[in-house]
């Protein structure tokens, strides 16, 4: 069985005339190219430590398959804005797991799609948990109805947004999750 024992966060963005170099550009920028990335859903496992991106990438080997929870978004329109975010939720309980949650929107900020992800994870973990909360409030409110909860100790967002090259060549961006042994 395998569970991954640490995690750690990064972010890209990279810009090509073909798609797909794009994205390996965004790969480049986020530091995890050498690897063969296999995305898997969205749980936070039980006991796992959140480490730098510098810590984690020290861990990894070229051509290792590894797995990630990653938001991905493209445009080659000018202009255009692209997000992609991973949220976090992390609950107090040490043997309960969490949640991450992909967003990949189109003419959202880095700061909207940030909170969208974040309140996408809290929201999943406090359905969980059973924490009582009205769905149409504000995040800022269910933020603090989590948190006051006791049953959830941390949300954050790692987000990455740019707009599309004025040229039209394709713009990539990615927030990725690594999940290492």
């Amino acid at each position: 069985m395998y569970v991954p024992s640490k995690i750690f966060f990064t972010k890209g963005v990279g810009r090509h005339k073909e798609y797909l170099a794009s994205f390996e550009l965004a790969l480049r920028n986020a530091g995890i190219e050498k690897c063969n990335l296999v995305t898997v859903s969205s749980i936070f496992p039980v006991g796992c430590k959140r480490i730098s991106k510098e810590e984690g990438l020290k861990l990894l080997t070229p051509g290792q398959i590894t797995f990630c929870v990653m938001a991905r978004n493209s445009t080659n329109e000018p202009n255009r804005l692209v997000a992609s975010s991973i949220g976090v939720a992390i609950p107090a309980d040490p043997d309960m797991y969490g949640y991450l949650s992909e967003h990949h929107p189109y003419g959202e900020s880095e700061k909207v799609a940030g909170e969208y992800a974040e309140d996408l994870a809290a929201t999943m973990l406090a359905t969980t948990l059973g924490v009582e909360f009205n769905p149409d409030t504000d995040w800022s409110e269910r933020e603090n109805i989590y948190k006051m909860s006791g049953k959830i100790v941390r949300s954050f967002n790692i987000t990455q947004s740019a707009e599309g090259d004025k040229t039209g060549i394709w713009t990539t961006v990615i927030a990725v999750g690594v999940l290492l042994p």
